[in-house]
């Protein structure tokens, strides 16, 4: 069984190929260096190097695969949340190559695509398992009681945590993509040198909120250049970053650990870009010990956007028995909890998969 993924959600471009539950090819041509002078994504700019790219990023994932279109047995495509012009062109792209070769298609949710990247080398994964997705666009706080059954418990009310990340690097004046950076010069710095708050610290609520963390670092930069005649002082950049990136990793991981010890889950999983972290790696990987749970991150490659997560969550869909029809569409907000529209149970016909999840 071999399933094509493809993924446009946002500003990399990437095909994928998973054969027999392994990932056995994945190309990804990011966009970083198109946005960066604006300082963020440019949606319309995204959709025009989708189309320049998407075709050669799939012939060269099906090369690396030693596979035609014919040996593939189904395309699976993110079909939202994200930018809904960037989304049109890799579902225009799946419609026509899944019509051509009479394959079925599967729409995937690119937030269910996140949590999948932890079950390539991991099938096993245990239920309920409670799921952090922490991406530039989202934090959500997920109960996942089996294959697509979630309940989400939070999410983020404002800035998610690596629309914050950039922010807070463009303050500092690090560039575009902020979040690597930021994470590099925090490691220079100490924590807590700068008093910042923790938003939503000790509420009840699971819900998050990053704004009011990322207003007070710009106040505290303005307060220290304003205070200094020569400039800030020497390593205040690398102490703010620092104590931002703390307080920002603790919320997350206090919450995940509290949810996690009430709802009396069997596994912790930590997905999306934000994912990257190290400091927010080590720090779940912590807390998940002193809760006695098995923890899952997905390795580096696998946390940002590509489209063997996607391969992986189409390839449990139509293990399920589910496919779309080729009027799947392109939804700028797809909500996680809701079944991608124009899909429908499958039942036994080629191309189902030949192993149960």
């Amino acid at each position: 069984m071999r399933v094509l993924g493809i993924e446009t959600s946002c500003d990399e471009t990437a095909a994928a190929v998973l054969a027999d539950g392994r990932l056995v090819a994945s190309v990804v041509a990011s966009q970083a260096d198109l946005h960066a002078r604006f300082g963020g994504v440019v949606p319309e700019l995204a959709s025009r190097r989708h189309l320049e790219r998407l075709g050669p990023v799939i012939d060269e994932a099906l090369a690396q695969a030693a596979a035609g279109l014919r040996e593939i047995d189904a395309v699976a495509v993110t079909c939202g949340p994200g930018l809904v012009g960037a989304l049109t062109v890799g579902v225009a792209a799946a419609k026509a190559l899944a019509f051509a070769s009479g394959r079925p298609l599967i729409g995937v949710n690119h937030l269910e695509g996140h949590i999948y990247a932890n079950f390539i080398g991991h099938p096993d994964v245990p239920f309920p398992s409670l799921v952090l997705i922490v991406s530039g666009a989202h934090s959500d706080l997920v109960l996942m009681t089996g294959h697509g059954a979630y309940h989400v418990l939070g999410r983020t009310r404002d800035d998610a945590p690596g629309e914050a990340f950039d922010k807070v690097a463009r303050a500092l004046g690090l560039g575009y993509p902020g979040g690597p950076a930021l994470e590099r010069l925090a490691r220079e710095g100490r924590p807590g040198a700068v008093p910042l708050p923790r938003p939503f610290a000790t509420e009840a609520t699971f819900d998050f909120s990053f704004s009011g963390l990322k207003t007070a670092v710009v106040r505290s930069l303005a307060a220290a250049s304003a205070g200094a005649a020569d400039g800030r002082p020497a390593g205040f950049a690398a102490d703010l970053a620092a104590a931002f990136q703390e307080n920002l990793v603790e919320v997350l991981v206090a919450k995940t650990a509290r949810a996690a010890a009430e709802r009396g889950v069997r596994a912790i999983i930590l997905a999306g870009g934000v994912a990257a972290n190290a400091l927010l790696r080590a720090r779940m990987a912590a807390a998940a010990a002193r809760l006695g749970l098995p923890f899952y991150v997905p390795p580096m490659a696998l946390c940002t956007d590509n489209a063997g997560m996607i391969a992986e969550a189409g390839w449990v869909r139509l293990s399920r028995g589910l496919r779309s029809s080729l009027r799947l569409g392109a939804y700028a907000d797809l909500d996680l909890e809701r079944e991608v529209p124009e899909t429908s149970e499958a039942g036994d016909r080629p191309g189902s998969p030949d192993r149960a999840v």
